[in-house]
């Protein structure tokens, strides 16, 4: 675990509470992560991972008088009250959603080229008034993650995967310090997670990019995420190294009695890298 008490962290939650009706979704949230680090956000369904995220991101409020969410430093909420600096907080937070959220009818080249928003502003961004040197960049984004041939083709021609690739693409072009994946290889088949999974553990070793991903798949956890964060009912209930997850801990976790987390189920899988990405170490 990292000397929290030596470095600004990127990510600092402090007894964060939500409600919705009768339903607690997070019960005084606490933690810390630190830059550069990769960590995975593990739980059963329903037990407040998405919520978190979007919390993180500024998207929904905590109660009133719930704790306070930092991103290096700056307030994205407190006191259940979002930050009146929001977006401009939010234009360093990458956000990976579990439906890639691309623009269909688009060229892939136009929707990566969509994450420079906060830096070229909303018109040039509408109208497609890029840059030569901003299209180079974006078109740099795609080979980093494997699709630069596919830079003309309409987003809804691609697979799941591939869309998922491009949405990491635009975080790229967003130069986002931090990126929060929500589910993002919950729908793909394993090659494709495998590939997802690849291009984010890239940004994150070679140009230190935070990253907390929720996944359901425990076994990329192990592979990829050197920390675990596990929720359980709204609270966080592991928060340690992924190796030391034992099939124990993951049955109380997951609330099951099965083998299902049986050692080897939870051995960390060799995947080796995708063949898919051929420039995942290339800078941009």
């Amino acid at each position: 675990m990292p000397d929290h008490s030596t470095e600004r962290n990127a990510i600092e939650i402090e007894t964060l509470n939500k409600t919705f009706g009768k339903r607690k979704a997070l019960r005084r949230v606490g933690l810390h992560v630190a830059p550069g680090e990769m960590v995975a956000l593990i739980g059963p369904s329903g037990s407040g991972k998405s919520t978190l995220l979007r919390h993180l991101a500024g998207l929904v409020a905590g109660d009133r008088g719930s704790g306070v969410i930092r991103i290096f430093g700056r307030e994205v909420q407190k006191n259940g009250a979002v930050s009146p600096d929001i977006r401009q907080i939010r234009s360093e937070v990458g956000f990976i959603f579990q439906q890639f959220n691309l623009v269909g009818r688009l060229p892939l080249l136009t929707n990566v080229m969509a994450g420079m928003l906060a830096r070229v502003g909303t018109w040039r961004s509408l109208l497609g008034c890029f840059s030569r040197e901003e299209k180079q960049r974006a078109m740099q984004a795609l080979y980093r993650v494997g699709l630069a041939e596919y830079a003309a083709q309409r987003a809804s021609t691609l697979s799941g995967g591939q869309q998922q690739r491009a949405a990491i693409a635009r975080a790229m072009e967003q130069r986002a310090r931090i990126i929060l994946a929500d589910e993002p290889i919950a729908s793909l088949d394993p090659e494709s997670a495998r590939c997802v999974m690849e291009c984010l553990t890239a940004l994150n070793q070679h140009d230190g990019v935070t990253v907390l991903v929720s996944l359901h798949q425990v076994q990329f956890a192990f592979q990829y995420c050197p920390r675990s964060i596990a929720m359980k009912e709204g609270r966080v209930v592991y928060d340690g190294p992924s190796a030391e997850l034992t099939p124990t801990a993951l049955r109380n976790i997951y609330g099951l009695k099965s083998t299902e987390f049986d050692l080897d189920g939870t051995t960390p899988l060799n995947l080796g890298v995708c063949p898919a990405v051929p420039a995942l170490a290339a800078g941009s």
